[in-house]
């Protein structure tokens, strides 16, 4: 390779990197120069990469460029649906011949698929090797969920962890304040503050959270881990009509038939957010990533009054509930040294700053997180981002990491919907553990 090309190129990342700070993406540097890296070890070389459509995926595709000056690989990258992504892939990949080499897998939904059918290459042997990975990206800067998330029961890496989405508990502090009410804390002052706020007069409710089967089960596991559970066990057996299952469940009851709005049985995320959007609503439990629209002076009544807690601790410990993606390297690819560079620059510190500031999503990486410049350049309030690098510290997965996840998110969810017409949480959850039970036995043989 020519110096003048050399020349060239650095000037372009350069450059590149001045665009971002004119953009305002404070912290962002070029820091793939300075590492050990050979990152042109593989110029030359075509990836295919199969993404989902999500701000996410579009953010990898807007900056591939970059990647391509850095390394000289060609990327064709498609951006699809999840679910349309998520049936492609598993077609693909159980043929055995997939046509791309790097995947974005949603780690709550394919983890336990994913690697039963033994189709991720291990990137172990890759992040030890100095020549392939910046000396900055070691398995303690990920959140612990991270971690889980991507390695096998073995302990070989699967996947970089890419994007986390920790549930956190959105709050009107407006509300709060005219009723004398601190953040919650625990399970039963959370209880007891949407009881003291619920005013029927004023048309406000104390707390909302998915009502909608199917949806509504990842409520009820994000409970279940402040009793110190979870759904299924490590060794694979049901814990879901438990004392523990059973007091979670009816938490949920209890919140959601005594201070929820009406028609709650009929909410998924997005009817939770309209209702808190309106400022009608002292607390919403749902996802960090659903926050950047309650600041939008253009569609929120509660801008500058949403608080942003850390969720409250249960009976036995505190648990940030936990959801996410990675990227992949697929083990019939072979190009598996090329693909990895490309999952290493998706969750650099470059992309992982692009990711949090812009409000896409948040990166697993804590060094990003709680990087003074980086954070400088978020857009959300402080406590947003507080909410973040303290749920790192605390992450817990919060749906089980079996196969057949959505028939676990269906038969519960008929459960939880149940409840909420007044059944009996004990009676429910031991139907609907009987009837899940083949289901998760079949989906092992």
């Amino acid at each position: 390779m020519t110096n003048h090309h050399l020349t060239t190129t650095r000037r372009r990342f350069l450059a590149g990197a001045a665009a971002i700070g004119a953009l305002g993406l404070a912290g962002v540097r070029p820091g793939f120069a300075q590492a050990a890296v050979d990152w042109k070890k593989h110029a030359g070389t075509t990836l295919e990469v199969n993404l989902i459509k999500s701000p996410r995926g579009d953010l990898l595709k807007k900056y591939q460029s970059e990647f391509e000056e850095l390394t000289g690989i060609k990327v064709n990258s498609e951006a699809t649906p999840e679910q349309q992504q998520r049936q492609k892939a598993v077609i693909e990949l159980t043929s055995g011949r997939p046509s791309f080499d790097v995947v974005h897998i949603s780690f709550h939904v394919q983890k336990r698929q994913f690697e039963k059918g033994k189709w991720l290459a291990d990137l172990t042997p890759f992040m030890a090797d100095a020549t392939l990975t910046d000396a900055a990206l070691v398995e303690s800067d990920f959140a612990p969920a991270g971690m889980a998330y991507a390695k096998d029961t073995a302990g070989a890496i699967r996947a970089l962890p890419f994007s986390v989405d920790y549930w956190i508990v959105y709050w009107n502090k407006e509300l709060f304040a005219a009723k004398g009410l601190a953040y919650p804390e625990t399970y039963d002052a959370m209880i007891a503050a949407a009881k003291t706020l619920q005013d029927k007069d004023a048309g406000t409710s104390g707390f909302v959270a998915r009502g909608m089967k199917n949806a509504n089960t990842p409520v009820w596991t994000s409970l279940m881990l402040g009793f110190g559970q979870k759904a299924v066990g490590d060794d694979g057996a049901l814990m879901t009509d438990n004392d523990k299952a059973v007091e979670a469940a009816k938490i949920y009851q209890q919140l959601m038939t005594e201070t929820a709005p009406r028609g709650v049985t009929g909410f998924n995320w997005s009817e939770c957010q309209s209702a808190f959007l309106q400022g009608k609503v002292g607390m919403w439990l749902d996802g960090i990533g659903f926050a950047a629209p309650l600041e939008n002076p253009e569609l929120s009544r509660v801008v500058g009054k949403v608080g942003y807690g850390v969720m409250p601790a249960g009976p036995s410990t505190r648990a940030a509930p936990t959801f996410g993606d990675g990227l992949g390297v697929t083990e019939a690819s072979e190009k598996k040294e090329a693909a990895y560079l490309y999952c290493q620059w998706a969750i650099s510190k470059e992309m992982g700053a692009r990711l949090f500031q812009t409000g896409a999503g948040v990166p697993f990486r804590n060094s990003i997180v709680n990087d003074a410049e980086v954070l400088k350049g978020v857009k959300m309030p402080g406590d947003w981002a507080t909410a973040v690098s303290e749920s790192a510290k605390i992450s817990q997965i919060s749906l089980p990491v079996i196969i057949p996840v959505t028939e676990f998110r269906d038969v519960f969810g008929v459960a939880l919907t149940d409840l909420l017409g007044g059944g009996d949480p004990a009676a429910a959850l031991t139907k609907a553990t009987e009837q899940f039970k083949p289901i998760l036995a079949r989906s092992e043989a």
